[in-house]
């Protein structure tokens, strides 16, 4: 911390913006882009990724407004903060691209990943899993006398540590949706 208290990079908004565009520290991004929902505009997004080695941790892609025929794709990456930069410049110059936006540095956002999860187990091993799909608000969307399938909704982080907790409680298979987000506010 500065003497003035100050914490780097909280948003492009803020006067004290002092990310450096030059760091070689990997941070990862959600991506809000906009676009035609028609044949093909998936695929060129994604070519622009894969074409050029970034990496793509989460996406998801859902129409939006069906009477303007355009879909939001969310993509999570990681990259230094030049590579960011890149990346959004090259979204923006796809033709179908409408919009990027870059949800982590334009201000507070709300981010959600729906996941299940398949759990086999008996007896007290069933019981913890139960109880631990409590404490986590998951619900259980089916049962059988030999598993459960439980439907968590929250940040990729409460995903992950329910993943972990359910592991060695017998974790058969697991399922996630990919991020979607939204800037807060208006």
């Amino acid at each position: 911390m500065s003497p003035l208290q100050i914490q780097k990079g909280t948003s492009r908004h803020s006067a004290y913006d002092l990310r450096d565009p030059h760091s070689d520290v990997e941070e990862v991004h959600t991506l809000a882009v906009l676009v035609d929902n028609e044949a093909g505009v998936l695929a060129r997004v994604i070519g622009l990724f894969s074409g050029r080695g970034y990496n793509i941790e989460s996406l998801t892609v859902a129409e939006v407004d069906h009477e303007g025929h355009l879909s939001r794709i969310t993509i999570v990456t990681t990259g230094t903060p030049a590579v960011i930069e890149q990346i959004k410049a090259q979204l923006g110059r796809i033709v179908p691209v409408h919009d990027v936006h870059d949800l982590t540095v334009e201000g507070p956002a709300v981010e959600r990943e729906l996941a299940l999860f398949k759990v086999k187990g008996s007896g007290d091993k069933r019981v913890e899993a139960l109880r631990l799909a409590d404490i986590f608000r998951a619900n259980a969307v089916d049962s059988t006398l030999e598993s459960f399938v439980f439907e968590l909704t929250g940040t990729s982080a409460k995903i992950d540590a329910f993943a972990e907790l359910m592991r060695p409680l017998g974790l058969i298979e697991m399922a996630r949706t990919g991020v979607a987000a939204l800037s807060r506010g208006v």
